[in-house]
């Protein structure tokens, strides 16, 4: 079995067919995606049609919980906030029911994917590249040797054998007897600099882990972000990958 792991669509039609087709082309048979297929980009009605229609297992990620209700945004990021009221408008009842119902954790396969962290799920915690801590707290609730996670849009793996590790990876080996938390990056707003299309490919047999970084077109999702009326910034930061 040999799995695309996406996360962190977020509305980014562009790359997310870019994605697809990359994993088409690297003979990938199942895929797997980690949450937030939409908010901030301007195509959430597509995207999200494009994870359902494929089947493929799917988890809940904050911005599909926000923008599948109608509670007032509290205290949340003015361009998120504005971002999540304009795609609620862009969805039918179905499309919210169907984010609505999406499990905050599944297992999928012999691992697991989570949006956030394990220790808390809906809580919707971060799990930073430098943050041993939080690392092993959703560690210690890891039931399987692997498991995928998202929501920081940085690509990160943290090891825990005798000690947690963390780091960036390229390509690596699933080793036995040791547990395996990792960040598969952005399919649609990448956030640690480099201004691409960011995904995992996991060979379950082989035991392969490999991070593919994609262009795309980044012009032509601005062009759409902007004339949704949705904020500048939302445009202005993917070509910055920040």
């Amino acid at each position: 079995m040999k799995f695309a792991i996406i996360a962190d669509i977020h509305a980014n039609l562009e790359a997310l067919e870019t994605v697809l087709a990359d994993a088409k082309q690297q003979g990938v048979t199942h895929y797997a995606c980690l949450g937030d297929v939409v908010g901030y980009n301007a195509d959430p009605k597509r995207c999200l049609d494009i994870v359902r229609d494929m089947g493929m297992p799917c988890v809940k990620g904050n911005h599909d919980e926000y923008c599948s209700m109608d509670e007032h945004l509290e205290g949340f990021n003015p361009h998120a906030a504005e971002a999540v009221a304009w795609t609620r408008d862009q969805l039918t009842a179905e499309d919210r029911k169907w984010l609505r119902e999406l499990k905050y954790l599944r297992l999928v396969a012999s691992f697991s994917i989570v949006h956030a962290t394990l220790d808390g799920p809906q809580r919707w915690g971060y799990v930073f590249p430098n943050d041993k801590f939080a690392a092993a707290a959703s560690l210690t609730y890891q039931n399987t040797n692997v498991c995928f996670f998202g929501h920081t849009h940085v690509p990160v793996a943290f090891v825990r054998d005798s000690a947690i590790r963390g780091g960036t990876y390229s390509k690596f080996q699933v080793e036995p007897g040791r547990k395996y938390f990792i960040n598969v990056g952005s399919v649609g707003q990448s956030r640690d600099g480099v201004a691409k299309a960011t995904y995992v490919i996991y060979e379950v047999q082989a035991g392969t882990i490999e991070l593919r970084r994609l262009d795309y077109d980044i012009a032509k999702t601005q062009g759409k972000i902007r004339a949704a009326g949705l904020p500048p910034r939302l445009a202005d930061r993917l070509a910055e990958g920040r």
